[in-house]
């Protein structure tokens, strides 16, 4: 079983210029006018790929909030096979996917085209600004085992 190593409020106490630099950055996706179900679909999926639990959970409790389909939280994983998800939508993961997953190497000129096609020169570049962000926030959580937080309904329901 998983345990934390630094907490979240910790992390906020101990390096406050950092948590809001990283929030500062990760506003501008969501003030830039980019469709925010997009936007949090993406940080879905880059929180599932870097196994970041405390990002997962917080980008689900928006989705929700934001009233994404139930399915297309339930398969975000599996988008390429799942046939639910836009082409916009598709093009926007494969983004960041591709952004996310770097390995060495510096992402195609496919993906890039395709993204190109769905989005504006600035749409991308915030759309970019909000994968960074998340992969930045990704690293700190999965790092230090950020503990995810209990949604609201589970909270009521344990008390």
């Amino acid at each position: 079983m998983s345990h934390v190593r630094i907490s979240y409020d910790s992390f906020a106490k101990t390096v406050p210029a950092a948590q809001a630099a990283l929030i500062a950055m990760g506003k501008t996706a969501d003030e830039s006018g980019v469709d925010k179900e997009i936007v949090e679909l993406v940080k879905l999926r880059v929180s599932q790929i870097n196994n970041c639990a405390f990002c997962l959970q917080i980008h689900l409790n928006v989705s929700r909030k934001l009233g994404l389909a139930q399915t297309k939280l339930d398969l975000v994983a599996t988008w390429e096979e799942a046939g639910i998800f836009s082409e916009k939508e598709c093009a926007a993961l494969a983004w960041a996917e591709a952004l996310t997953r770097l390995d060495g190497r510096s992402v195609s000129d496919a993906v890039y085209e395709t993204a190109r096609r769905h989005f504006g020169e600035s749409e991308l570049l915030f759309l970019s600004t909000a994968i960074a962000t998340i992969n930045a926030w990704n690293r700190l959580g999965a790092a230090f085992r950020f503990a995810p937080p209990i949604p609201q309904k589970v909270a009521a329901a344990a008390s």
